[in-house]
């Protein structure tokens, strides 16, 4: 059999990938069946509690609950599946008859790279179109313990905007109201970085320009002095969606939004790296089910009735549990600041990539 061709045998393929995708999806269905149920016992009790709530919040809690966990546990079921699969194939000497055909180890294993990519792309469609969505509403409603939303009041607190050198700080942002209203303005002036000046105003309203603040007066911080100016216009080039901008949650929104979001929160002078992280791994993510069946190939390979196969399961699940935590850890990482953006998404998935190439070709190639 020709070593250069990926998938030599079309009959193969298919019987591997359908094997491979029946019992991730399988494993799946029973891991969310599971979890749903216990978090659902947790989790009743504080949505009926609430004067008007009836058991459709506890089905609309359901709903927007669920997708959270197919989104979580999507990987460690495409894991499992790619453990059984190939221990399966082991143990009825499956692997032994392709390896006698003459296909490599990455042929054996390049139906499950197909079906994980395939896994991946659903993955990101499903993230993108409904959890993003769910997990907005959910949040939601738990912040308000499962009671009624209340509408917003258009009212921002404590608001920062960088303006080249320059901080401003709003106390209140309105924007109820026909145009945006500043009130308790604060516009720290620096020079090279050094602080020196403070142009304090009561409230500020957008005109062409700039901003047109009222009752203002500057504190020199050299002199220790305090002009009162009345009413004049500052901020210049400073644009009225900068002070509106919300807090922004990455896994609240879908890939192009929050990419937009993070160019607006970049040009009103604020720090984005951690959502550059959480933009990024919403690719890196769905794409760890392509590693699955690389760092599951220890339990397809070795003789079977050596009384090893067990341990070389328990290996691949060790190998892909410790990519999840170290998932989990970069982007921690990258949320402190510790870790580049990029590093905090695809650090991890390079590591483990390389690992678990490096382990394949060292046994079986």
């Amino acid at each position: 059999m020709n070593q250069l061709h990926f998938f030599p045998s079309r009959t193969m393929a298919l019987y591997v990938g359908r094997l491979f995708l029946v019992r991730s999806f399988a494993i799946l269905f029973g891991l969310v069946l599971v979890l749903q149920t216990l978090d659902l016992l947790g989790e009743s009790g504080k949505i009926l509690a609430v004067a008007g709530n009836s058991d459709s919040d506890v089905w609309r809690y359901v709903g927007l609950r669920l997708p959270q966990i197919i989104e979580t546990f999507l990987p460690f079921s495409v894991l499992l599946g790619t453990i059984l699969t190939l221990a399966t194939l082991n143990q009825n000497s499956e692997v032994i008859a392709m390896k006698s055909a003459g296909m490599s180890a990455h042929q054996v294993l390049a139906p499950l790279f197909l079906a994980a990519l395939l896994v991946a792309g659903i993955s990101f469609a499903f993230n993108e179109r409904i959890v993003t969505r769910a997990t907005a509403a959910l949040s939601a409603w738990q912040k308000v313990e499962y009671a009624q939303i209340p509408k917003d009041s258009g009212v921002r607190a404590n608001i920062w905007v960088r303006a080249g050198n320059d901080l401003i700080n709003a106390g209140t942002v309105e924007t109820a109201g026909p145009e945006v209203r500043l009130r308790g303005v604060r516009v720290y002036e620096r020079t090279g970085g050094v602080l020196s000046s403070i142009l304090s105003a009561d409230s500020a309203r957008p005109v062409a320009g700039g901003w047109e603040m009222t009752n203002a007066r500057r504190f020199i911080r050299r002199s220790g002095t305090v002009e009162q100016l009345g009413t004049i216009t500052a901020a210049r080039g400073v644009r009225p969606d900068q002070f509106t901008l919300a807090q922004v949650k990455g896994d609240e929104l879908p890939f192009p939004q929050l990419r937009s979001a993070i160019a607006d929160l970049e040009a009103a002078g604020r720090p984005v790296d951690s959502l550059k992280a959480v933009l990024w791994h919403k690719i890196s993510g769905p794409l760890s089910a392509i590693l699955m069946p690389l760092l599951g190939a220890v339990a397809a390979f070795g003789l079977a009735r050596s009384g090893k196969l067990f341990v070389r399961a328990i290996l691949g699940m060790a190998l892909g549990f410790a990519y999840f935590v170290a998932d989990n850890f970069a982007l921690a990482m990258g949320d402190l600041g510790a870790y580049s953006p990029m590093l905090a998404a695809w650090g991890p998935f390079i590591l483990f990539a390389l690992i678990g190439e490096t382990i394949l070709i060292r046994t079986e190639e």
